[in-house]
């Protein structure tokens, strides 16, 4: 009799665990924008782009499948996904805004930055040029070019790095742009680089999105690329333990350790080659080149 209630027991805990499992899994699936892995502890990283590519996905699946894991995906711009941690919302992140990043490890609630790789920005537009910027020496000039013509610019608006990036660039040539030419649409990457092709207008992109979304864009081309200040790096940071307890600091520095590996960093060099023609990322070896 005793040995059958401790069956009993035992039975009624393990099917206990297995349903709080299936409501937990269900829960990230409709509280996150995706969820990779399906069992085992769970850690959260905001990111933007790498994210909506499917680069997180293709990192994320053989990390989980070796470490018994779940990643749940929160997409956020580099500004909001800093933002985040600093709340102590999320566990890692995966960005692109150098002078933040720097801040939040000197401030002691950001750790373990590291980096990844690299794509760089494009500058495209109508084919016709209406300013002129494929003449252009820098991406300074393409920006004073377009501020003077007064041709449709598509700003994203919202403290992603991208956006960072952009207003750098503004403040390099001396322009507070403003005015009905200059539209902030306050939206993601591929949202703003589909609309800048609807409407027609220039748009500073990174090249990731670009060749992800090549097939779909009608109306838009590359007319400024190379400038050094147009090298994107991407870096991870984990929360730091010290400032939060409650965050997963294993499991995401393990995730920081296997994006930098020598796995991890074949698949950030390869990601996309078979399904867009072309690898989306550079990794960290080459990125390291752009490094001051």
């Amino acid at each position: 009799m005793r040995k059958n209630l401790i069956k009993f027991v035992v039975l009624f805990l393990v099917l206990l665990l297995s349903v709080c499992h299936v409501y937990a899994g269900k829960s990230d699936a409709q509280k996150y924008n995706a969820v990779y892995g399906a069992a085992g502890s769970a850690m959260t990283v905001a990111t933007g782009s790498p994210g909506a590519l499917g680069l997180l996905k293709a990192l994320a699946d053989p990390f989980c499948s070796a470490n018994n894991c779940r990643i749940n995906w929160t997409k956020k711009g580099s500004g909001a996904s800093l933002k985040a941690m600093k709340a102590g919302k999320v566990d890692m992140v995966m960005v692109h805004a150098p002078a933040a990043e720097k801040t939040a490890v000197k401030d002691g609630w950001a750790t373990m930055r590291t980096l990844l790789g690299s794509n760089e920005f494009y500058i495209v537009g109508p084919e016709s040029d209406p300013a002129d910027i494929s003449k252009a020496k820098s991406a300074r000039d393409a920006y004073a070019m377009i501020s003077k013509a007064k041709t449709k610019f598509f700003s994203r608006g919202d403290n992603s790095g991208t956006h960072k990036k952009e207003m750098k660039i503004w403040k390099l040539a001396g322009i507070k742009p403003a005015g009905s030419w200059y539209v902030v649409t306050s939206d993601f990457m591929g949202p703003t680089l589909m609309r800048a092709d609807k409407e027609i207008g220039y748009f500073m992109t990174d090249s990731s999105t670009f060749f992800a979304k090549q097939s779909k864009i009608k109306n838009l081309k590359i007319l400024f690329k190379g400038d050094p200040v147009l090298v994107n790096v991407y870096y991870a940071l984990v929360a730091a333990p010290a400032k939060y307890p409650e965050a997963n600091y294993d499991l995401a520095a393990k995730f920081v350790q296997f994006s930098g590996s020598p796995e991890g960093q074949k698949i950030y060099r390869e990601y996309g080659k078979t399904k867009f023609g072309t690898p989306l990322y550079n990794d960290a070896e080459y990125a390291k080149k752009w490094l001051k």
